[in-house]
């Protein structure tokens, strides 16, 4: 009887986080759930065949802004690592790849010129309509946030930010930016 009992129980809680995972992955392209991959990714079907679900990455991330998908993206993501900037974004110190035993991110010495020559987590754009600086305000957070600053990101007059083709999309930029909703955004790369 005990053991007929711990059975149902079992699978209606199967049945019922299912359930609250379709509903959420449902949600999620609904809003068009907007993600990082670590930096130092492989190219998406690539990174996506080689990572292994160990949640290293995410262990030797000192600023913890490695999360790992549910069912929200779909089966083919479960359990991989991703970033959101707008809630905790990816300060570049490339302990994820010198980790990752399977090479679905790969190590990245920690220089300027190496991290803007292999990192393609993204790139920032401006929305010159909600800056702040664009319409007569200095503001200049998204610059100060840069983890490169003058090769990712430089500012004009009134610190009016423009995005350089060294961007590598950490998302600091877009985490800083004061404004609701923020002026400054990560597209993803998905190479």
């Amino acid at each position: 009887m005990r053991r007929r009992a711990f059975i149902r129980g079992l699978i209606l809680g199967v049945v019922s986080a299912l359930r609250t995972s379709s509903a959420r992955a449902a949600t999620a392209q609904q809003v068009g759930l907007r993600y990082l991959r670590p930096p130092g990714a492989l190219p998406e079907p690539e990174f996506l065949s080689r990572c292994i679900h160990c949640g290293q990455c995410g262990e030797a991330c000192p600023n913890r802004c490695i999360k790992y998908f549910g069912l929200e993206n779909g089966l083919s993501s479960l359990d991989t690592p991703y970033i959101v900037p707008r809630e905790k974004a990816c300060i570049l110190c490339m302990k994820c790849g010198d980790v990752c035993p399977s090479g679905a991110i790969t190590s990245i010495p920690r220089t300027a010129k190496a991290i803007t020559e292999h990192v393609r987590m993204g790139r920032a754009q401006v929305d010159k309509r909600l800056c702040l600086s664009y319409q007569g305000k200095t503001c200049g957070v998204c610059y100060r946030a840069c983890p490169l600053p003058d090769l990712a990101l430089r500012v004009g007059m009134l610190e009016q930010p423009e995005v350089l083709d060294a961007c590598v999309g950490c998302g600091l930029c877009e985490r800083s930016c004061i404004q609701m909703p923020q002026a400054i955004r990560v597209v993803p790369d998905r190479g």
